[in-house]
């Protein structure tokens, strides 16, 4: 029986690269060729086990895959089909994508839009989808373009580039935060107008501040998030969907009973599918491909260990693409 190799987890502690075979693959009624995963901050936690985010073990890590079904047994899908899976417990109580092959449960596939290849798809991934979870959200709460700016926060990270970018695209003017200043050339060329220093919104204000943002896409939580909400506008609206600062919010309700301000949860874990199918039909529409470009690298899946230190460390900039086959 063919071998092939996977970033697997066999106990609490730091992930290994390990032959796998067909007998090792989980349940599900779709195998997938996986050509494509990528990295993010709870593959980090995973692969070096400074998290707790492995529900059970042996665990193949990897929260994201791209491929090609290669059998099915479900009539919704064929060999040949181009997919992606994002969420839905890889890596935590379902084995992942750091794999050359994985069986998943037909209903979480989606698939690959026209006009994203398949490294590009991985590039987007879980973060790309988070984001724009978080534009739609924030456009159903009646965000709009206009003169007032649309703030960004951990704009350095995945979540916050692809973010910054979809909003310059579809003309927003977008004000990025960041603590790291080499990253400010960066940020401007992904459409940021504004740079803003994170230690300006990791430090207590007042309950109500300023009104300075038309809306928000936060990514860190804790003190950050409630500063911008103390700055945003009458009627505007915040999506909550990291929390790299921490899951605390050191908050009043003033925004939400003086202002009109709204904080929308955004979840990419466990969306549905229609919600799915919504982002990456805007994702392929609107998130320009050279600033996509612009901010990934492909890494191969042998460096994943050390790839893991440097983005819990901060020090990744935009999206890191996993190719499986190196």
């Amino acid at each position: 029986m063919t071998s092939f190799p996977a970033m697997v987890a066999a106990e609490p502690g730091p992930a290994v690269l390990t032959e796998l075979t067909d007998r090792d693959l989980p349940e599900g009624d779709v195998t997938v060729a996986v050509s494509y995963s990528s990295l993010n901050y709870k593959d980090g936690l995973a692969v070096t086990g400074k998290g707790k985010v492995i529900r059970n073990y042996p665990m193949v890590c990897g929260i994201d895959l791209a491929g090609t079904v290669e059998t099915s047994e479900s009539p919704d899908w064929v060999p040949g089909d181009d997919v992606i899976v994002t969420g839905w417990g890889l890596s935590e109580s379902h084995p992942g994508g750091y794999t050359r092959r994985q069986r998943v449960r037909s209903d979480w596939l989606t698939r690959r839009p026209v006009g994203l290849s398949m490294a590009q798809t991985m590039a987007v991934g879980t973060a790309g989808l988070t984001a724009m979870l978080s534009v739609l959200a924030l456009e159903r709460a009646g965000l709009e373009p206009g003169p007032r700016e649309v703030l960004v926060t951990g704009a350095g990270g995945g979540v916050g580039g692809v973010a910054v970018a979809l909003l310059a695209a579809t003309g927003y003017s977008v004000a990025a935060s960041t603590g790291r200043s080499e990253t400010h050339d960066y940020l401007r060329s992904l459409g940021a107008s504004t740079i803003v220093d994170r230690a300006d919104l990791a430090t207590a204000g007042r309950p109500l501040d300023k009104e300075r943002w038309a809306g928000a896409v936060d990514t860190v939580g804790s003190q950050t998030l409630a500063s911008v909400l103390a700055q945003t506008v009458y009627g505007g609206s915040v999506a909550a969907c990291g929390l790299a600062g921490g899951p605390d919010l050191p908050a009043t309700v003033l925004p939400f009973i003086l202002r009109n301000v709204s904080l929308l949860g955004i979840d990419s874990v466990m969306a549905p599918a229609h919600r799915r199918r919504e982002a990456w039909e805007r994702l392929a529409r609107d998130l320009p491909r050279d600033r996509l470009d612009m901010m990934t690298t492909v890494e191969p899946m042998s460096k994943l260990p050390e790839l893991a230190e440097t983005i819990l460390s901060g020090q990744t900039r935009g999206r890191v693409v996993i190719d499986t086959a190196r």
